[in-house]
């Protein structure tokens, strides 16, 4: 049996390349229409599709955007409201930071322009 080695992650929105567009900012990806590409070919595609609905609940699956690896305590801090600032100034909201407990290190919880919620990590 082949093993699959990409994947594709696909979300419902109501305007795929407004979206497609904020992800591609966020991530470097290049925008091709309603989807994003790593250009360096590691990192997964992301596809933005548009359903009649709008967004209700919490997400199931979310996106930790990975800016304060190798990090800890104030320097990790430091390096999430760096980029909160950054996507702030995109169009993304910021919801809660959630500081080192012991267990877990510190991320920022945030959302998309169209209210998805993401992780600073």
């Amino acid at each position: 049996m082949a093993s699959v080695r990409t994947i594709q992650v696909t979300f419902d929105c109501a305007d795929p390349e407004r979206l497609a567009h904020f992800w591609s900012e966020v991530l470097g990806y290049e925008q091709q229409g309603s989807a994003c590409v790593d250009p360096s070919g590691v990192g997964p595609r992301l596809y933005f599709q548009r359903v009649p609905e709008g967004k209700v609940v919490k997400n199931r699956l979310h996106v930790d955007v990975r800016v304060g690896t190798g990090l800890v305590g104030a320097e990790r801090v430091a390096a999430l409201e760096a980029e909160c600032a950054r996507l702030v100034a995109l169009g993304a909201v910021r919801q809660r930071l959630l500081l080192a407990d012991g267990v877990n290190e510190s991320c920022l919880v945030m959302q998309d322009i169209e209210g998805n919620e993401f992780c600073l990590d």
